[in-house]
């Protein structure tokens, strides 16, 4: 079989290997395609593999050849899956990567919203600490995190990844889920109103949904406190931007750091670009090479799957 990767550079920027997916067809890959060099290019595949590359209806309708469409990532809104089900074509992704890397980044953004590291250790590398009169200085309030509140919203399994480095940072641990789950007893289920109230810091880790589509928004903003931070390392659409901005701007909350943004690359107008203490990460939380090379590991074994007739972690 034919096998056309769309846009495997993010994936593979050249620390790991396509060997393994090699030994399966033959393959060719993209570093990157545009949506409307995706039907050219993959004209001849039976097998297409995509991360962010759109593969459409009118996409899916103009390759006669495709019966399989991996998806690079645990997200896959990218791909029509329902017009590949009215053609039999399975859709796959990768669930289950990336939940310790993206746990960590969470608590990488915490942790700097906490000390502000960065800023201080530019400040020394500037020459402040040199020229200073006193033995230390620091630019913003110093948080300690040991029994604090942290709301998590989806309690899924980087949800609860992320629950476990809270308590053993010494936090509380609220959460909230669409769905009812068993808590282990030193974590409360509660609902989202009282997350918002209760919280110091809150950290999004739910899907993106027609329902929690702007779950972040001016009404929710308004129950938090004044010195809570909020973190979202899940999709940038669950927040309001032009809300979290004003709020951030206007001091009724202490800060925020995210991973995600609701159009990425962002256009320059994104009101969270230079909102005040307002931390941004280009969507980088899944990009540890142990978490890209699991990642690697399951998308082939998810093709290998496929052509052995047993299809795995299919999604339409």
């Amino acid at each position: 079989m034919k096998i056309v990767v769309l846009d495997g550079y993010t994936l593979n920027p050249g620390d790991l290997s396509w060997d393994e997916l090699r030994s399966l067809g033959e393959c060719e890959i993209h570093d990157r395609t545009p949506r409307e060099e995706v039907v050219k290019r993959a004209a001849d595949a039976e097998i297409v593999l995509t991360n962010k590359a759109p593969v459409t209806r009118e996409s899916i309708l103009a390759l006669p050849k495709l019966k399989y469409i991996g998806v690079l990532a645990t997200g896959y809104n990218i791909v029509d899956v329902a017009a590949a089900r009215e053609r039999n074509i399975p859709v796959t992704n990768v669930p289950t990567y990336g939940t310790k890397s993206v746990a960590q980044h969470t608590f990488a953004l915490l942790l700097e919203l906490a000390q502000h590291v960065g800023h201080h250790a530019q400040t020394v590398r500037d020459g402040r600490w040199t020229k200073c009169a006193d033995f230390c200085y620091w630019d913003y309030p110093l948080v300690e995190l040991d029994g604090l509140t942290m709301g998590i919203v989806g309690f899924g399994r980087i949800g609860k990844a992320a629950a476990d480095l809270a308590l053993a940072f010494g936090m509380k641990v609220l959460a909230t889920s669409a769905t009812p789950k068993h808590a282990p007893a030193n974590i409360q289920l509660t609902d989202l109103t009282t997350l918002f109230r209760q919280s110091d810091v809150i950290s999004l880790h739910c899907p993106l949904t027609p329902q929690t589509k702007n779950l972040l928004n001016n009404e929710r903003l308004a129950l938090m406190k004044p010195t809570a931070f909020l973190l979202n390392t899940s999709r940038g659409p669950l927040i309001d931007e032009h809300a979290l901005a004003d709020a951030l701007n206007s001091g009724r909350i202490a800060g925020a750091a995210v991973d995600v943004l609701s159009v990425e690359p962002p256009p320059a107008g994104n009101p969270l670009l230079r909102a005040k203490n307002c931390l941004v990460t280009p969507h980088i939380a899944w990009a540890t090479r142990a978490a890209r090379s699991r990642l690697m590991q399951i998308a082939i074994a998810n093709v290998r799957a496929f052509i052995a007739g047993e299809p795995e972690n299919v999604v339409n």
